[in-house]
């Protein structure tokens, strides 16, 4: 047996290599089919659209799914995961629209509803190579033969199916409300689109506090005077005051009446505000006067005087003037309009107190109006049609009865790229009420505002009629399921996910699209009888009796077979909305019944794959009703899904089927760049996952992506990382692997063939390495299961940089190069066989490329990795005293290797003496064990243990001063100097316990370990240092001898450079010349059995006229070398 060897470590050759492999052996479908009969783990793809290119992204949250589903794998569970393509909705009709140079209103009109749909669904799946390409070569597994797709019939009939059984529950309903409307997309918005991530965004925009005057003969006797009264109300959206039909007040808020100027007309003016809001309305300019004085232009400050108080509840019913003069009268009732009316909702947190209300745009106005006695109407018009509409239309412009204004675009950001004019609606509308003495202020305002998710532009309120799913009748049942799901964190689940569910709203169904599910629902033109379509069966068979009825013509389905679920008889059909409008059925009345023309909201389509990627119920019914797959063990997306994907899934398995729809759910975090901005083709940050994984290899990247950051954590993606990963953990596992199959093929060990020496027989250090294995296994396994995978990586890499090259290999390398082939050098190679074996295992779900190289070059065999099972910890193997033993040696010597680090002190220069402080007996008798590995790795003479670290060695306590600062605040002064003057004994005691109960003036004061620094006072000629609650200190005195010794060494480890390079043998004998050099001569003949010993030397000279070799030179030395192989 022979073990392959390299010449370099190519991961991304390796990646190539590996994959053709897998497609040779089909190794996906065999894992699956390997455990047929084996129990299910239940994976759900979030469905990506392929209308775009993915990103480097992408290639974090595909890893972050692969992994468990590789591991359950490995586990003995048959893990079924189908693809899917997300073909509908707004990302798709932007993208298409763009194309073909039209906006919403062309379609229909120059390019039919037939044609628009078919440019849609070809540009859908335009990039399904790429993200093919892509999802193969970062070793993602996933059913991509045999994908779900969102625009297929079968997919649209279980969509159907589920909104009937919705309808069939009381909870599908018709309503007109106010709602999030995006006028550049064309549609209506949910609540749960208008809450993703980046929607709500800083905007300075134009507000106006306005006057609305009072009329004369509605102001109350008490608050009657010569000068014209006026309520005070602020807005952030001016463009909407045109449409004002009412003002609301607290019927319990303090208000007051004040005199005062109006800074633009300098007209005197009394106004009504909140009591306290009048800091706000009334700033520095104004100023407060027990008698009015004149005011003119010009004059710096404005007088004012509170004449009167009263209650909210003694401005109800006040009449005033309408606002915006141009504006026609409320269609109906206009009566009932511009007066007073009250409001729960009103508060004095900003503004007036006072409520500019517009039922026409805003949930809260549409409400309060509503609720009033009379009613308030909102001011609505009559359209070309006769339709009433509202002021604004629905491509967000001002229509031509606002006046001047008609025809504008009510925000500046809906206008084409350079046409938007210099002055925006709501400046305009500022200016004409300025002029009118209407305004009382105007200014410029920082606030939150939301855009559309798709089209980045802002969105309004507007009054749709829209189909709602009554959530909120089962939304106590959702945050109950919701505490049976295992977040990852917990804390999106708890707070973000279960905040949103505590709160939800009726979900908006309707979207006024053309690409899309379309709503199944059909109705009378009087609303008074409805019917929902389940399915095509039921669809036809209502045609028919359409057809019968002489409604329609024909049956546009009459060649679907009813029962046949072959592809080519779904095909056959098309539920699309060019398709199903032309349908008119016939009620049972014998009415006519039109489809409701909206499409389905794009997360339901998502939402719906748990059943639609079966056809159910139609076909595959068992997978769902018996559990088969449904609910999902395991779901991943980005945070930005919490609102999404995650809850369309959750409300649809709520509301049909009364379960939670998946079980445990990682919520990834965001791929930044490394300064950590958000990355985007605009900033010219975005990096192209092809050229990283062409650089770097996909198991470079996902090592890197998974052990960088907590995968619900934002990672600060760094190229410079994944490169380290590459030489740092990959790099180390290559070398550990060289150098077994190296020194294994010298001595031709076998695995199969050499029976396993005995544990016991085996070296302390192969003992400890072999206890240090089975504790990973079980580390990383319980990890795996509770979708740690960083925590996995680590350690992983930990074991093998740290433990098994770093120490182990390290220690033990002279076993595999030196003495003969017996039970110790087989002990060694089989320690470290099932050392990589088992990490490959381990590693596999992360790096499933590399792993599976080193699995198979290590068996020799071409079964793949991910067909073998999970390891499984050999408790007997683990001790854990031996692990606290070794891992005590590796912490002094990374202490001492630190001062010689400090110090520039070679590890090659002996020294003479470290000095350990002790707690206890038993870590005495823990270090006495492992002395003289301590003496070969920090290469000292000797170790003294010391009882009584006071005697030699004394604390010096500093203050912490960025950990007082914040907790002390003025008294940090006088902790400082209680610090400096704690004595020992309350030193030991605060780094023991972590914590020291002190005194300051009287007070009883709490010190922590963080409020200080405690180190050693450096004494002649030594260097101490602490870490991991141990102390060293080392001697850095250098004697001649020492000197000596140091030179030997580093001639030593030129000699096998030297050897290396000239590719001589690891067994070969050699001859070495050098040239006279006192210096080093002295060394040499002092040690110089050492050198030949270590070098496979027979013959060590000094020659003074050497001529004919390589330079050599190191400290103070400068020589030539000469090497000749004798054997």
């Amino acid at each position: 047996m022979k073990f392959n060897e390299y010449k370099g470590l190519n991961l991304p050759k390796i990646a190539d290599e590996i994959l053709a492999s897998w497609k040779k052996d089909n190794t996906f479908s065999k894992s699956i089919s390997l455990r047929e009969g084996k129990p299910s783990f239940v994976f759900y793809e979030g469905p990506p659209s392929a209308n775009g290119m993915p990103g480097i992204h992408h290639v974090m949250a595909r890893a972050i799914k692969d992994i468990f589903c590789r591991y359950k794998t490995q586990k003995g569970f048959q893990v079924h995961r189908k693809a899917g393509w997300d073909t509908h909705g707004l990302p798709v009709e932007l993208g298409v629209e763009k194309e073909l140079g039209i906006t919403k209103d062309a379609i229909g009109k120059t390019i039919s509803v037939e044609a628009y749909n078919e440019a849609c669904k070809k540009a859908v799946m335009r990039y399904t190579d790429v993200w093919n390409e892509l999802t193969q070569r970062i070793g993602y597994w996933v059913d991509m033969e045999d994908p779900y797709v969102t625009y297929t019939s079968k997919y649209m009939e279980s969509v159907w199916w589920l909104l009937k059984q919705i309808h069939d529950k009381g909870l599908l309903y018709k309503g007109y409300t106010i709602q999030p409307y995006s006028p550049m997309a064309g549609t209506g918005l949910s609540s749960h689109e208008l809450n993703q991530p980046g929607t709500y965004q800083d905007v300075t925009d134009t507000t106006i506090t306005a006057q609305f005057k009072v009329i004369e003969d509605h102001i109350p006797q008490s608050l009657k005077g010569d000068i014209p009264l006026y309520l005070l109300a602020w807005t952030t959206t001016p463009w909407t005051l045109p449409s004002n039909t009412a003002l609301t007040v607290g019927k319990n808020i303090d208000y007051v009446v004040i005199s005062t100027y109006n800074q633009y007309t300098f007209e005197p003016i009394r106004v009504i505000l909140a009591k306290a809001l009048v800091s706000k309305q009334f700033g520095k300019k104004y100023t407060l006067q027990e008698k009015l004085t004149e005011f003119k232009e010009g004059d710096k400050n404005i007088p004012y005087r509170i004449e009167n108080e009263l209650k909210g509840k003694d401005l109800l019913e006040i009449r005033y003037e309408q606002l915006w003069t141009k504006a026609p009268l409320p269609l109906s009732n206009p009566e009932n309009a511009f007066r007073v009316i009250a409001g729960d909702f009103v508060t004095t947190e900003d503004g007036t107190g006072i409520v500019h209300t517009a039922p026409t745009f805003g949930a809260d106005d549409a409400k309060v109006a509503k609720e009033a006695n009379p009613e308030v109407p909102p001011l609505l018009v009559l359209d070309e049609n006769e339709n009433t509409v509202p002021l604004v239309d629905l491509q967000g412009r001002f229509r031509p009865e606002v006046g001047p204004l008609g025809g504008r675009f009510v925000k500046n950001e809906y206008y084409p790229d350079g046409e938007a004019p210099e002055r925006s609606t709501d400046v305009e509308i500022a200016i004409q009420l300025k002029e009118e003495n209407r305004a009382f202020k105007v200014e410029k305002y920082v606030h939150s505002y939301p855009n559309c998710w798709r089209t980045d532009k802002p969105i309004l309120y507007y009054p749709l009629d829209s189909w709602f799913i009554k959530v909120t009748d089962v939304k106590e049942e959702m945050v109950r399921l919701n505490q049976e799901i295992n977040w990852k964190p917990k804390s999106t689940g708890e707070g973000r996910f279960g905040n949103w569910l505590s709160n939800a709203n009726d979900w908006n169904l309707s979207r006024s699209r053309f690409w899309g599910i379309p709503l199944p629902v059909w109705r009378t033109e009087d609303g008074q009888e409805t019917q929902v379509m389940g399915s095509i069966s039921e669809l036809k068979k209502a045609i028919d009796y359409s057809v019968e009825k002489g409604m329609m013509q024909e049956n546009p389905f009459q060649n679907f077979s009813e029962g046949d679920f072959t592809e080519s008889n779904y095909d056959s059909i098309d539920l699309h909305k060019n398709v199903v409008d032309q349908i008119v059925l016939c009620s049972p009345k014998g009415q006519p019944m039109q489809r409701e023309s909206d499409l389905i909201d794009v997360w339901f389509d998502s939402g719906a794959m748990p059943y639609a990627q079966w056809h159910y119920p139609f076909e595959n019914k068992e997978k769902i009703d018996a559990g088969d797959r449904f609910p999902a063990d395991y779901i991943a997306e980005g945070v930005d899904q919490t609102r999404g994907w995650f809850y369309t899934l959750h409300a649809i398995g709520t509301l049909v089927f009364g379960k939670k729809a998946y079980k445990n759910v990682v919520s990834n975090g965001l791929v930044l760049d490394k300064s950590g901005q958000k990355m985007s083709k605009r900033l010219g940050n975005a990096v192209d996952p092809f050229k990283t994984l062409d650089q770097y290899g996909a198991d470079a990247t996902r090592w890197y992506m998974i052990s960088n950051a907590n995968p619900w954590d934002n990672l600060k993606f760094d190229a410079e990382g994944i490169a380290e990963v590459q030489r740092k953990f990959f790099g180390t596992l290559y070398n550990t692997y060289s150098f077994f199959s190296l020194y294994a093929n010298i001595d031709a060990f076998d695995p199969k063939k050499e029976t396993p020496i005995p544990f016991e027989n085996r070296t302390e250090l192969d003992r400890w390495i072999l206890s240090e294995l089975q504790s990973l296994i079980q580390l990383v396994d319980a990890a795996y299961e509770d979708y740690e995978p960083t925590k996995a990586s680590r350690a992983i890499s930990d074991f093998v940089q740290e433990k098994l090259s770093n120490w182990y290999v390290r220690l033990c390398r002279r076993r595999f190069w030196k003495g003969e082939y017996g039970p110790d050098k087989i002990a060694a190679y089989q320690t470290l066989y099932d050392c990589l074996l088992t990490v490959s295992k381990l590693a596999a779900p992360i790096a499933p490329f590399y792993m599976d190289r080193i699995f198979q070059d290590l068996t020799q065999q071409a079964t793949s990795i991910h067909l073998t099972d999970f390891p499984t910890a050999n408790l007997g193997l683990i001790n854990s005293d031996l692990e606290h033993q070794i891992n005590t040696a590796r912490t002094l010597t990374s202490l001492a290797l630190s001062l010689r680090k400090k110090e520039q002190v070679r590890v090659r220069q002996p020294l003479q003496k470290m000095i350990i402080p002790v707690k206890n007996k038993t870590e005495r008798n823990r270090i006495e064990r492992i002395t003289e590995q301590l003496k070969g790795e920090i290469n000292i003479k000797s170790v003294e243990l010391l009882d009584d670290a006071n005697s030699l060695l004394v604390k010096e306590i500093k203050p912490n001063f960025k950990a007082l600062g914040p907790r002390f605040g003025k008294d940090v002064k006088a902790v400082v100097e209680l610090i400096k003057n704690l004595t020992e004994e309350q030193i030991n005691l605060l780094e023991g316990k972590g914590t020291l109960e002190v005194q300051l003036n009287e007070k009883n004061l709490t010190l922590e370990r963080s409020d200080v620094e405690v180190s050693f006072k450096d004494i002649e000629g030594w260097q101490v240092a602490q870490g991991g609650g141990m102390t060293v200190a080392l001697d850095m005195t250098l004697t001649p001898d020492l000197i000596q010794e140091g030179i030997a060494r580093e001639l030593v480890n030129r000699i096998q450079n030297f050897r290396k390079d000239s590719g001589l043998e690891v067994t070969d004998k050699i001859a070495i010349s050098l040239k006279s050099e006192p210096q080093l001569e002295a060394a040499v003949l002092k040690n110089k059995n050492y050198i030949l010993s270590e070098t496979l030397a027979n013959n060590l000279t000094f020659e003074p006229n050497l001529t004919d070799g390589l330079a050599l030179e190191f400290e103070n030395i400068k020589t030539i070398i000469r090497i000749n192989k004798t054997s």
